[in-house]
């Protein structure tokens, strides 16, 4: 038997909030038995694809014999300014259960409307002091059914907010912000986009590359295991962007979505998110895809940073792509360029020209923000200054 004819597997890494994690065909029906009884339940969703792909009506099957009111409208990327909406709704109806059903976005958006329910405060200040919340008794419980393997927001804490009206994306977390439960079904993803599929495989890949290419550390299995999910990604992502209605193509990119970022390996490692913290400047001026935001930056950064990780780049080139017979300058360099030939596999553009005529002057005003709240050492090598991050995204360009 296939591991992904398992049914329900429990993956956690915080011992204190564990996530029952449902995977597989139709867990959606285990819903009504993992709702709390007498849960008067928020079901949170965004544009509408569930309408579309029958993931509502699944849902909402099981709902019946508890009090739901709707929120749909959670955007790519959530806003602030939305997810407020939500929270008054909460606290207007005294719901005590949240139900996200679809992507990170979504999942994200209701780690934020969990912590803000009961906040004492401006919820904003949740996000512009990067309050870390600990108390389960301060959030309000949710569940999770996963429609866009992606982000890995299904199982871990973390979630990421753009405020609208400043144009920025901030991050929230800690570990009372961990789904009670998360659903994820593989056949979702035969009707998503291609866009969306896309997303997906560099999302997950990014995220292991953030835990990965940091300098030698002697955590020898976290390597190993990173280097597993780097080389499926490789095998199976064009694949699976083809055709996702292959079912065991389906589950291995979901479930490697998962593991980029569900903790595991992060633990005991040091991690360098310095590429996710400029990609998401792009994102919130441009509106740029995430994932896309990630495939712009990351292979600039590691060459401007090629010093502080050249040993890690060659270990990266020689173990996940092969390249043997150069010395480790070389090794590196040659990774680089395979890395960013497999986002354009993908059909992935690397540059934010791809995207923008209005880059001129991003550069200056990402690391002008930077400046303002602080961040004057990004990276594993707190040695992404300001200037450093001005020439990692001039070379973006």
């Amino acid at each position: 038997m296939s591991i992904f004819e398992k049914k329900t597997i429990m993956l956690n890494f915080d011992l204190y909030n564990p996530v029952h994690y449902y995977f597989g065909k139709d867990q959606e029906t285990k819903l009504a038995q993992l709702i709390p009884a007498g849960a008067r339940v928020l079901l949170a969703y965004g544009g509408g694809s569930i309408f579309k792909n029958g993931v509502y009506d699944k849902v909402k099957a099981q709902l019946t014999g508890f009090e739901c009111v709707e929120f749909g409208g959670i955007e790519p990327n959530p806003r602030f300014e939305t997810l407020i909406k939500a929270v008054n709704l909460i606290r207007e109806h005294d719901l005590t259960f949240i139900l996200a059903v679809g992507g990170g976005s979504v999942i994200d958006g209701v780690k934020f409307i969990s912590a803000a329910v009961h906040f004492q405060g401006d919820p904003i200040q949740i996000l512009r002091e990067r309050i870390l919340f600990t108390d389960p008794t301060k959030v309000v419980p949710f569940g999770t059914v996963l429609t866009l393997p992606a982000t890995g927001s299904e199982m871990n804490s973390g979630a990421v907010v753009t405020i609208e009206a400043t144009h920025e994306k901030l991050v929230l977390g800690g570990s009372a912000l961990f789904p009670k439960f998360s659903i994820a079904d593989p056949t979702v993803i035969a009707s998503l986009p291609l866009r969306q599929l896309q997303n997906g495989v560099v999302d997950a890949f990014t995220h292991v590359m953030e835990q990965y290419l940091t300098y030698q550390h002697g955590a020898l299995l976290q390597d190993r295991i990173a280097e597993g999910v780097l080389q499926t990604l490789v095998e199976i992502g064009p694949a699976v962007i083809a055709n996702p209605s292959d079912y065991p193509l389906a589950s291995n990119f979901m479930w490697c979505c998962t593991m980029a970022l569900n903790g595991l390996l992060g633990k005991g490692v040091p991690v360098d998110w310095a590429t996710h913290m400029i990609g998401h400047e792009l994102t919130a001026k441009f509106e740029i895809d995430h994932a896309r935001t990630l495939a712009i930056i990351g292979p600039n950064l590691y060459r401007v940073m090629h010093q502080e990780k050249e040993a890690k780049l060659a270990q990266y080139g020689r173990r996940v792509w092969n390249i043997q017979g150069f010395s480790d300058a070389e090794t590196a360099n040659v990774a680089i360029d395979k890395t960013v030939a497999f986002f354009q596999e993908l059909g992935v553009p690397t540059k934010l020209s791809d995207y923008t005529d209005q880059f001129e002057g991003t550069a200056e005003l990402i690391a002008a923000r930077f400046v303002e709240r602080g961040w004057l050492a990004l990276s594993d090598s707190q040695k992404v200054t300001p200037e450093k991050v001005i020439e990692i995204v001039k070379m973006s360009y």
